[in-house]
């Protein structure tokens, strides 16, 4: 049996690695917002931030990594303490994923700066940033408070972000046959409503790491998943339809 120091030595080390993936989560989801607000107010000095701190996100994650490995080494957790310290390195991993998508936006931003808007696709980008940003900071409290409930509704939410992604995808794709000349920026947009679609992701996954920790298993049931932009064709007629929009 271990003795009362063990223990609580073993509590404190990962409560310090937990406060550590708390820190990171704040950081990503400012990156999250920052990114959004960038692309819609076009302010290629937010870009640059965003693309910045994300070396911050990294050096943070490097830091959890290592006191992951001290704890495995010094204190061989067993049964749900292995499974939280587990978790912490894939939590820790997501987040740093997270953090690279919303570089990635940033980046996206600074080219977009040199076209006109793309009907009102900025700020549908933004609310799905929203989206994502709500889910990561339900998440983030899931895993403070060991909230499986929470951790499950978070990863039911993914589904409204994959709409949206729909959605924006099918009318960025009628904007370009309409006129070859918002191709460069919509295929930019495309790409950053796949990044946030991703972030969609990544949290879901974080969730279903909350809910191992607490429940031994992953999730039985499968979480649902509305992504269909690899399957949408949109047809000439469907264009002319909608004939106008990107003027």
């Amino acid at each position: 049996m271990k003795s009362d120091h063990i223990v609580r030595s073993f509590d404190e080390d990962l409560q310090q690695i937990e406060n550590l993936v708390s820190r990171m989560g704040g950081m990503v989801e400012l990156q999250i917002d920052n990114s959004a607000i960038s692309l819609v107010q076009r302010d290629v000095e937010l870009a640059k931030a965003v693309r910045a701190d994300d070396r911050k996100i990294d050096n943070l994650e490097s830091e959890i990594d290592i006191a992951v490995v001290r704890v495995l080494a010094l204190r061989q957790p067993a049964a749900q303490d292995l499974r939280a310290v587990v978790a912490v390195l894939k939590i820790a991993a997501s987040l740093e994923r997270i953090g690279d998508l919303a570089k990635n936006i940033a980046k996206r931003s600074t080219v977009l700066g040199e076209f006109r808007d793309i009907g009102a696709s900025a700020n549908i980008v933004k609310r799905m940033c929203g989206l994502v940003q709500e889910m990561l900071k339900d998440a983030l409290d899931a895993h403070v408070t060991r909230n499986i409930n929470l951790a499950d509704d978070v990863r039911m939410r993914d589904v409204e972000v994959d709409q949206m992604h729909n959605s924006l995808f099918r009318e960025l794709l009628t904007y370009m046959m309409e006129d070859p000349r918002a191709i460069t920026p919509c295929m930019h947009l495309l790409f950053i409503a796949k990044n946030v679609e991703r972030m969609g992701d990544h949290v879901t996954g974080i969730a279903e790491q909350i809910h191992y920790v607490v429940s031994g298993s992953l999730p039985e049931e499968e979480r649902p998943k509305s992504d269909v932009t690899s399957l949408t064709a949109i047809s000439s007629g469907e264009a002319a339809a909608g004939g106008g929009q990107a003027e």
